[in-house]
């Protein structure tokens, strides 16, 4: 069969490139076009658009761009004609993925959908797009099932795909290997994970580098995005104590002690990697104060959301600031601040579903592509 997938982000690609990986294995004539990354190619998908050239955060910056992302939707209207897939399997992005459900149903093109938006958080109303133009849901946090069943949405709950990521056992390298590896000093590590957007890397990591002064017992290294290049980095780093590391995400948390965390994908990550965090969000002021009106849920974290109480600390907006940040990292760094962050990690991983959160989803999307396809233009 023929799959045409949209992933605009990083969180996408990772989660795109294990769907992709387990269809091959049911589907051997599988063929794949795809909007994503470099983990999405590197499972044999045609990238027709970079993730790097998708990912705009915030209302402003979104208008900002429109003109580019206009463009990209005629396009990708255009390149999913040509293509005619048997189904198109859209990944989050819901601004651009929304669009591209219904133009593609308007054609006869059934429309999967893989991670849902977080419409439960805000723009609930775009559900009723999704229950007209998309004829399945597969999402992948406990409580969506039953948000999206609520509307009549077709939803499976089929696990989280991270578990297959994140799993005992993992070969990660120890810390004497880990160390030498990048010229490391034999100190404390504190992970820096500033997102994976430019814009968002670049107001995380101005805040978060002014307290390493206040921490000389500790060494802090960034991970770097996968779509964003190393002199990025070095650019806003300027004369800071810290260092960079490469594709070695797992690596890094596996070794530290504690990591700050722009809100994300990269939240659950790091609980499952059973690292003490804190979460940290700043973005436009003006973007953030339309969002706040709008947003409808107590936390922005997806450790705290799946808990259903606060487990790790956020610090967001105008909380986001340097002494703010080092003094709830000093909290954390001792031992009475990582008791209940850890009983409640141990929640958060039961509650997502176990393993094989990939193999399921890629089997429910053959068998539902096997039966004759759902009209739902005139429901």
């Amino acid at each position: 069969m023929k799959y045409y997938i949209i992933a605009g982000e990083a969180s996408g690609d990772l989660h795109a490139s294990n769907l992709i990986r387990e269809l091959k294995v049911l589907d051997r004539q599988a063929s794949f076009r795809c909007w994503g990354g470099d983990l999405m190619q590197q499972q044999g998908a045609v990238i027709v658009k970079h993730i790097r050239d998708l990912a705009f955060m915030g209302f402003l910056e979104v208008v900002a761009h429109l003109p580019e992302i206009m463009g990209n939707l005629r396009y990708c209207e255009r390149d999913l004609l040509q293509y005619n897939p048997d189904v198109l399997i859209l990944v989050d992005y819901p601004g651009f993925n929304l669009r591209v459900a219904k133009y593609a149903a308007s054609r006869g093109i059934r429309v999967f959908y893989y991670i849902s938006p977080q419409l439960w958080a805000w723009k609930s109303s775009r559900v009723k797009v999704i229950r007209r133009y998309v004829e399945h849901m597969f999402v992948i946090l406990p409580f969506e099932q039953e948000f999206y069943r609520k509307y009549g949405v077709n939803t499976d709950f089929p696990g989280h795909p991270l578990l297959d990521v994140i799993h005992e056992g993992m070969e990660l390298k120890d810390r004497n290997t880990f160390i030498k590896d990048n010229s490391l000093v034999d100190k404390p590590i504190i992970a820096l994970l500033p997102g994976s957007r430019k814009m968002e890397i670049k107001s995380m990591l101005s805040v978060m580098l002014e307290i390493i002064p206040s921490f000389p017992g500790h060494q802090f290294l960034i991970a770097s995005a996968p779509s964003v290049k190393r002199e990025f980095y070095t650019s806003l780093i300027g004369r800071a104590e810290v260092g960079i590391v490469s594709g070695q995400t797992y690596d890094l948390l596996s070794n530290s002690v504690a990591a700050l965390v722009t809100s994300g994908t990269a939240t659950l990550e790091t609980a499952l990697m059973n690292v003490p965090q804190l979460v940290c969000y700043k973005g436009n002021p003006l973007s953030y104060q339309i969002a706040r009106r709008l947003v409808k849920v107590d936390f922005i974290s997806l450790v705290n959301l799946i808990a259903g109480h606060q487990v790790v600390k956020e610090l967001i907006q105008d909380d986001f600031n340097p002494p703010r940040l080092a003094a709830e990292l000093k909290q954390l760094l001792e031992p009475a601040g990582q008791s209940d962050i850890s009983e409640g990690y141990s929640r958060v991983k039961a509650l997502l579903g176990g393993k094989g959160a990939s193999g399921r989803t890629a089997a429910r999307i053959i068998q539902y592509l096997s039966r004759k396809s759902v009209n739902k233009q005139d429901n």
